[in-house]
């Protein structure tokens, strides 16, 4: 075991070491982003997208609990969580651009 991590080790500290060395001119620009805030802004978008949409998966998933619970009450209460945890979801994501450029005027950046 000792010995597995001294190999690790060797190899992970190699890895940083050779970052140095590795020259980084060919390599163009992937990112549209020419501002931090401009990425801010494009990484909340993306992160929005996607808390969005599991969002409404998640009230489908919330609509069969509750289709499912025979009326059983601890089931139901499951159910309608579920519901509101998936409504305030979606709200978020959708709102999470316009959150991050009040945050930027808040603090300051272009």
């Amino acid at each position: 075991m000792a010995k597995q991590i001294y190999i690790f080790s060797i190899v992970f500290v190699s890895l940083f070491l050779s970052v140095g060395i590795i020259s980084a001119q060919g390599i163009t620009n992937p990112i549209s982003a020419g501002t931090f805030g401009a990425l801010l802004t494009q990484i909340a978008g993306a992160v929005g997208t996607l808390i969005a949409s599991l969002g409404f998966i998640m009230i489908i998933v919330a609509g069969i609990l509750y289709l499912t619970s025979a009326g059983d009450p601890g089931r139901m209460g499951t159910a309608k969580t579920a519901l509101v945890y998936a409504v305030v979801g979606i709200v978020i994501g959708l709102a999470a651009t316009a959150i991050v450029d009040i945050i930027k005027k808040t603090i300051g950046v272009p």
